[in-house]
């Protein structure tokens, strides 16, 4: 794996070994419109629903691997009986650490030609997701979940305002201007994920990641999503305080950036 920082951006040290556990069937399904694909569940301490969130793309015929990022609950026994390829951390590092063994762990157990980003939460919707594998089979490198292409995804306005302004900060350096750069529901092509090198464990690698996903040469383009901010999802977070989070992650990405560049 690439270094990985923690949160204060200071490098993790030794990384850990990943163990590998699968369920008895996991992966054995017959061939299905959707075997070019697959799907990345990154999961910490989702024991309640993520085998929900799983099984439904599972029993669509999409192949998941899901990373349980030393989760304290049930969650590893959920993901396993979802049918789910389950790689485990040791230790916990972060939503940065985990989507970079997903990808890593995407191209090495598959031989996908498309990997998805799906939340384990259940604010993605499956529907959203097979749109955007039509799309990118029309030749794209890059499809990018948005809120803001329609009215579907209900929020409030000072935290419409708020993500709106973390995506004009991040398109200042990005070769792709987007509408909503924050946006967790992803698909990229294989060698696209094999470039993918995220420094940070934390939330600060999402702007790290955007940058990368829309670097010159690269054909990218959004598709409208309507991402569910459920009572459950809610629970687990402040909907303003994250939004206000990802716009300080952004600015300091940007700031750290130009200073090293």
């Amino acid at each position: 794996m690439s270094a990985l920082r923690d949160e204060a951006g200071q490098p993790l040290g030794n990384q850990p070994q990943l163990h590998l556990a699968t369920s008895g069937d996991e992966q054995r399904q017959p061939a299905g419109p959707f075997d070019d694909t697959v799907v990345v569940v990154r999961v910490y301490n989702e024991a309640t629903v993520v085998r929900g969130v799983i099984s439904e793309l599972v029993e669509a015929g999409l192949r998941v691997i899901a990373v349980d990022d030393a989760s304290s609950d049930a969650s590893a026994q959920e993901i396993d009986a979802a049918g789910a390829l389950r790689i485990s951390h040791p230790v916990n590092l972060g939503a940065g650490g985990a989507l970079q063994t997903g990808y890593e762990a995407a191209l090495r157990f598959t031989d996908a030609k498309y990997i998805a980003c799906f939340d384990a939460d259940g604010q993605h919707q499956l529907t959203d997701l097979v749109g955007m594998i039509e799309k990118i089979r029309d030749g794209y490198d890059v499809v990018i979940g948005s809120r803001f292409l329609d009215q579907k995804t209900e929020m409030s306005p000072l935290r419409r305002a708020i993500l709106r302004m973390a995506t004009k900060v991040m398109n200042r350096r990005s070769g792709t201007k987007l509408t909503d750069a924050h946006n967790g529901l992803r698909l990229i092509s294989r060698d696209v994920a094999a470039g993918i090198r995220l420094a940070h464990s934390g939330m600060a690698y999402a702007s790290e990641l955007e940058e990368q996903l829309t670097r010159p040469g690269l054909r990218v383009t959004e598709y409208p999503v309507h991402i569910l901010y459920t009572e459950y999802s809610r629970s687990k977070g402040q909907p303003l305080l994250n939004s206000i989070n990802i716009l300080a992650d952004t600015l300091a990405h940007r700031i750290s950036h130009g200073r090293s560049s």
